[in-house]
């Protein structure tokens, strides 16, 4: 992982990480929390949400919350929100990470497996800009990074039901950039493609040979780091990255191309 600890471009910033008790979400809070943010981890799961919060408080001593939730629901959304105004009286990065898919062919897909996707995915995301914008327009700054898919441009395998929520998160990406980059405010989304993670591991156990065909379309040989995910999110959430808005930002190894 990246140390960017010898700029601390972000010290006295305050960023939630949404999914952030594992995977993808918890290396982006770490990889914030190095640069000197303070950060709130979500996860649903009590106990695993508290321990990754305190695993990411000892790693970097720096100030760590966290708020267990369904965040497809509005009032949780609003609490987790509140709870992070009420301790650091502002909100500086949103990173939209909550997520996972319900992974199968599309006829396989049955209401409850298809609305579970769009709620781990768009829902998630939808609310949480909903409740975390006002809080930016306030003090006219803010950066939103949100977690996308670049199987929504490659058409991946069993992905048409989770590129409709994703789809939906790039979408969002360019109406909520145009509109409110007038107050400082840059909206981006980063996709990956396969992440060398705890998913891609189950894919390989049950079918080997959907997972080489994900990796297949990847010249880089190899779906993506954690890390790499993270240090992009952690770009885009710096001064560095100030005049880019409204951007889908494939860290993809190549899988998809211009």
């Amino acid at each position: 992982m990246t140390n960017h600890s010898g700029i601390r471009s972000l010290k006295g910033k305050v960023a939630i990480v949404t999914g952030s008790a594992r995977g993808i979400g918890k290396a982006i809070a770490i990889t914030l929390s190095n640069d000197g943010a303070k950060v709130l981890i979500t996860g649903t799961q009590e106990e695993s949400t508290k321990r990754s919060a305190a695993e990411v408080a000892k790693l970097d001593g720096s100030e760590i919350d966290y708020y267990v939730g369904d965040l497809s629901k509005e009032e949780n959304v609003v609490a987790m929100t509140e709870k992070v105004i009420n301790r650091w009286g502002k909100i500086d990065i949103l990173v939209n990470n909550a997520g996972g898919g319900v992974i199968l062919p599309f006829l396989e897909h049955n209401a409850e497996t298809l609305k579970t996707t769009l709620d781990r995915n768009l829902w998630t995301c939808l609310w949480s800009c909903h409740k975390v914008l006002p809080y930016m327009i306030e003090r006219n700054f803010g950066r939103i990074i949100n977690i996308g898919g670049d199987s929504v441009r490659n058409g991946l395998w069993d992905h048409a039901a989770y590129n409709a929520a994703k789809g939906g998160v790039h979408a969002l990406t360019t109406g909520l950039a145009r509109e409110f980059a007038k107050y400082d405010i840059t909206v981006n989304t980063i996709a990956p493609p396969a992440v060398e993670s705890e998913p891609l591991e189950n894919i390989r156990k049950k079918d080997p040979e959907l997972a080489e065909k994900y990796i297949g379309i990847i010249p880089k040989g190899r779906g993506a780091y954690e890390e790499e995910i993270a240090d992009s999110v952690w770009y885009l959430a710096t001064e560095n990255a100030r005049f880019i808005t409204g951007q889908v930002i494939s860290v993809n190894g190549g899988s998809t191309m211009l």
